[in-house]
């Protein structure tokens, strides 16, 4: 039997199940349960072996009855960051501070950071070389929630808290609304651990201090499934496709 790919000309080929994982529809297994119940259609042709090898760029595939958006032949690859504080979320700056780019993995794809952390916060940060995934988590529209402990200035007065997850209010517009769990004071300060879905700049700042608390440091520990971990400040790994799916099933598709 041909393979779909070596019916025209040759390109980069995979095995089905691992391109339709990697395009982040289901897991590895999962993919196989599709390819053998009939529901993956490749050039107009239902395919029911395992194993079956397709070029991405080149070969149409539907799951499922919708064509999937592949991302091309390259693997995706995404690495789960600790970022340390001091530490500038973008791969080049004018000011000549020190930037992620300086703590991703020295590989030939090209890496980028998954949305933002405050240049003073530190913790986890999502490294890819997708962009379509970058877009699906950073999006106002994903709901993927992203969990930091908080320590402000002075001692916050507990019933205020409700109040504000319902959706903080700061620079004129009421935001969508968070999760707030007191921790403890200690010394006069304040430590909370807060959740957002939304991912507007200074946010945390924003919201506390529209209420006359002083944010004195963040540190993300979650980003939907993945969690930071035994990671220290600086160090990084590789996600398995298994996370990533996960990750990408607590998103919505913009």
């Amino acid at each position: 039997m041909l393979h779909w790919s070596e019916w025209g000309p040759q390109g980069m080929s995979e095995r089905l199940q691992k391109v339709i994982a990697h395009a982040g529809l289901s897991s590895r297994r999962g993919a196989e349960e599709l390819i053998l119940t009939g529901q993956v259609v490749v050039n107009g042709q239902v395919v029911t072996e395992l194993g079956t090898k397709v070029d991405p760029e080149r070969d149409h595939i539907e799951v499922s009855g919708k064509k999937l958006r592949t991302t091309g032949t390259k693997p995706r690859i995404v690495y789960a960051l600790h970022k340390p504080k001091s530490v500038v979320t973008t791969l080049h700056d004018p000011e000549g501070r020190d930037t992620v780019v300086n703590y991703f993995p020295k590989i030939k794809e090209r890496l980028f950071p998954v949305g933002r952390l405050d240049y003073d916060a530190e913790g986890l940060l999502l490294i890819t070389n997708d962009g379509d995934l970058a877009n699906r988590l950073i999006h106002p529209s994903s709901h993927v929630w992203k969990e930091y402990l908080v320590k402000l200035r002075g001692k916050i007065p507990l019933g205020l808290l409700p109040k504000m997850e319902k959706g903080p209010t700061f620079e004129g517009k009421k935001h969508q609304p968070v999760k707030i769990k007191f921790l403890h004071y200690k010394n006069e300060k304040s430590w909370l651990s807060v959740s957002l879905q939304e991912g507007v700049k200074h946010h945390l700042k924003k919201m506390f201090l529209a209420e006359g608390f002083r944010v004195e440091k963040i540190k993300r520990y979650r980003i939907g499934n993945i969690e930071l971990l035994e990671l220290q400040a600086g160090e990084f790994r590789r996600l398995e496709d298994e996370e990533i799916n996960q990750l990408l099933s607590l998103s919505q598709e913009p």
